[in-house]
């Protein structure tokens, strides 16, 4: 068995819980060690079960999913944790992230896929249904409906970076009176007064 993936289901819709750990446990190089309904009996059972991954929902009832994911990877840092949720909610989707989730499925997963997203997480890789994926790469593009010049831009980023006037004009190759006459059009442009009122704006507006 040292070859086999120890694998632990959170789930508490039971008809869902058990026919995850039917098609999981359908492959000889998993091991579904456990299952449980809600998140507080998975941790109380967390030393025994020492799973190498953790299949989770994020609406269960005592303890929230994210929650769980916390306090998972408290004890046991070295697990890694796979979300398998009906929710498609950016905030809820980057909360597991951050919480330390390693991916995001929806429950809409065909057997197939869920079984090629858990090799693919643990062999270090973050698998995630095409609609969380595009939430996740649009959190990440700039914004292009911004109000600011390309060479504003840039002022800003380096600006965001903590880069003095004669830092910028230097890596710009401007000089720094120029320097300040993008840093008056930016704050113009945000309606701002100052950089700090800038930068908040310009990271709120995704615009660096």
């Amino acid at each position: 068995m040292s070859n086999v993936t120890k694998i632990t289901v959170i789930e508490d819709n039971e008809a869902v819980k058990d026919g995850l750990a039917l098609i999981i446990g359908s492959q000889q190089r998993f091991h579904v060690v456990n299952t449980y309904t809600n998140c507080i009996d998975a941790l109380k059972n967390l030393k025994k079960d020492a799973p190498d991954l953790v299949l989770i929902d994020l609406e269960l009832p005592g303890m929230h999913g994210i929650e769980g994911i916390k306090r998972i990877l408290r004890e046991r840092p070295h697990t890694t944790i796979l979300v398998i949720s009906v929710h498609e909610d950016g905030k809820l989707v980057f909360e597991a992230l951050c919480a330390g989730a390693s991916g995001y499925l929806t429950k809409d997963t065909d057997h197939i896929r869920l079984l090629n997203a858990i090799d693919e997480v643990l062999s270090g890789g973050a698998p995630m249904s095409s609609k969380i994926a595009s939430l996740v790469v649009k959190s990440f593009q700039r914004n292009l409906n911004t109000p600011l010049s390309d060479r504003e831009t840039d002022v800003l980023t380096l600006l965001s970076r903590g880069k003095t006037y004669h830092s910028i004009a230097d890596e710009l190759f401007i000089s720094v009176e120029t320097v300040k006459t993008h840093i008056r059009n930016i704050y113009q442009k945000l309606h701002v007064t100052n950089k700090t009122e800038a930068l908040k704006k310009a990271v709120k507006d995704k615009l660096i």
